[in-house]
């Protein structure tokens, strides 16, 4: 049974150097989810800003209202059905890196939930937080940047960790548009070799441990913020 195992081993990661497609598709997942990760936090924050000011406000009427359309487009489809609509329609008399398009489909698609949890998390914040802001002299823009936000922002890190750890695993439908990324390098191993085992489970492994490692700095990153309060 060990040799049954080594031979298995060697024939689906060392042989013709298969475990490459692992190794290439491994940087092609964290490249989307970092850039991915960026345009979402970058999208939420803007979208939360003008949904929140909305609320308590009344003003942003118009752009609250394309806000509104956008959260409820993006919410309402699947990711994936998103990605191939970007990259079949949108681009598609266009030749376009297939990455660039992986990382604006889920950069805008985790924007959209990102967005709300901002939002939750200044709604969250009493209303005399902005009372004490404006006894300071402070108007609304710098009561949001320097007082709420750094309180919404404590409030709502587990549920933002949450968000990161599901883009991380949604980026594994990129093979939908033929981009290799983790999950498809394994699929390839397996159209190679005919063994749905060792592949996959590889895949798997490599996920969990990046999703418990992305917890893990997540955790301490709370703990720190909640010692800053002491």
């Amino acid at each position: 049974m060990l040799q049954s195992f080594q031979e298995r081993f060697y024939l689906n990661f060392i042989a013709d150097d298969r475990w490459k497609y692992l190794v290439n598709g491994l940087k092609v997942t964290l490249t989307i989810t970092f850039f991915a990760l960026i345009i979402g936090v970058v999208l939420g924050f803007l979208v939360a800003i003008v949904r929140s000011t909305y609320d308590k406000t009344g003003k942003l009427k118009i752009l609250n209202l394309i806000c509104k359309v956008y959260l409820t487009v993006i919410r309402g489809t699947p990711v994936v059905v998103q990605l191939l609509i970007i990259y079949f329609i949108i681009f598609g008399s266009v030749d376009i890196n297939k990455t660039l398009v992986a990382v604006m489909a889920f950069g805008f698609n985790s924007g959209a939930y990102v967005a709300e949890i901002f939002r939750s998390g200044i709604m969250s914040i009493d209303d005399g937080q902005f009372e004490a802001g404006r006894s300071l002299g402070f108007n609304y823009a710098q009561t949001m940047f320097y007082i709420i936000m750094p309180q919404a922002f404590k409030n709502v890190l587990p549920a933002l960790g949450n968000e990161f750890i599901v883009l991380l695993k949604e980026t594994s439908v990129s093979g939908y548009i033929a981009l290799e990324d983790l999950t498809k390098g394994g699929d390839i191993i397996r159209s190679r070799t005919y063994d749905a085992f060792m592949p996959l489970i590889a895949v798997a492994v490599i996920y969990l441990v990046m999703v418990m490692i992305f917890t893990k700095l997540v955790n301490m990153l709370e703990r720190r913020l909640r010692n800053s309060d002491h």
